[in-house]
C-alpha cells in the first residue's frame, strides 16, 4: 500500500481518538496502515513533525466554526466565536488540546481565518497590538481550559475516576479549606457554563480596555 501526507495525517488523527497521545507512536501507526515504518519515516522524520501536520489539519478543518454566522456582528460576537469554534475543534478529537498545543502549522488556512477575525476587531476600533492580544488571550484560555476539560473527560460523557467530585470534597478539610471544598461541581462539571463564563470575563476586560484607550 502507497500512503501520503495527508493518509499519513488523516489515520494519525483516527489512532490519537482511539489509543490517546501518549500511545500514538510511528511505528504504531505504519501497524495500523499495513506499512513498513520506513514509509512513514519518509513523510514524518518524527513524532513531533506529525504532530505539526495533525494540528494542521484539526485547524484547518474547524476554521468555518470560529466565524459568526453573520459577517454583520459586532466584535464581540466575533471574539466570542472565535472561542467557541475553537473549543468544538479541539473537542472533536481526543487529546485535541494537547495535540495542538505547541506545534507548528505547515499551512495558513487556520491564519487566514484569524486573519479575518483580527481584521474585524481593527475595525472596531482595536489597535494592532490590542487585537493580537486578545486573540491570543482568547486562544490560550480555550487551549489550558480544554486540557482541563479533557483530563476530566478523555472520552465524551466518560468522566474520569480521579476526578470524582464527592471524593475530592471528602479529602478536602472544611476548615481549612472551605472555599476549595466547595468548588469541585464549579471546576469540574458543567465545562459548557464555566468556558462560557470565563470567556465573558475575557471579553469585558477587552470592551474596556478599547474603551480607554490603553
Amino acid at each position: 500500500m502507497k500512503v501520503n501526507r495527508e493518509m499519513v495525517a488523516q489515520a494519525g488523527l483516527k489512532l490519537l481518538n482511539e489509543v490517546g497521545l501518549e500511545q500514538l507512536t510511528l511505528r504504531r501507526l505504519g501497524t495500523e496502515l499495513k506499512v513498513q515504518a520506513a514509509a512513514i519515516y519518509w513523510h514524518f522524520k518524527s513524532k513531533e513533525a506529525l504532530l505539526d501536520e495533525m494540528a494542521t489539519m484539526v485547524l484547518a478543518e474547524g476554521a468555518p466554526h470560529l466565524v459568526p454566522a453573520r459577517r454583520g456582528s459586532d466584535w464581540k460576537i466575533w471574539a466570542a466565536a472565535f472561542g467557541h469554534g475553537l473549543r468544538k475543534t479541539l473537542l472533536a478529537y481526543r487529546d485535541g488540546a494537547r495535540m495542538v498545543s505547541g506545534t507548528e502549522l505547515t499551512n495558513t488556512e487556520y491564519m487566514k481565518t484569524v486573519e479575518s477575525i483580527g481584521s474585524r476587531l481593527l475595525e472596531a476600533g482595536f489597535s494592532l497590538r490590542q487585537t493580537v492580544v486578545l486573540l491570543s488571550t482568547i486562544y490560550s484560555y480555550t487551549l489550558s481550559f480544554v486540557m482541563e476539560e479533557q483530563a476530566v473527560y478523555p472520552r465524551p460523557k466518560e468522566r474520569s475516576p480521579r476526578y470524582d467530585i464527592a471524593r475530592r470534597k471528602a479529602r478536602l478539610d472544611a476548615d481549612e479549606l472551605p472555599l476549595l471544598r466547595q468548588s469541585g461541581s464549579i471546576l469540574f462539571d458543567r465545562f459548557d457554563r464555566r468556558y462560557k463564563e470565563g470567556l465573558e470575563l475575557i471579553l469585558q476586560g477587552a470592551a474596556a480596555q478599547k474603551i480607554s484607550g490603553k
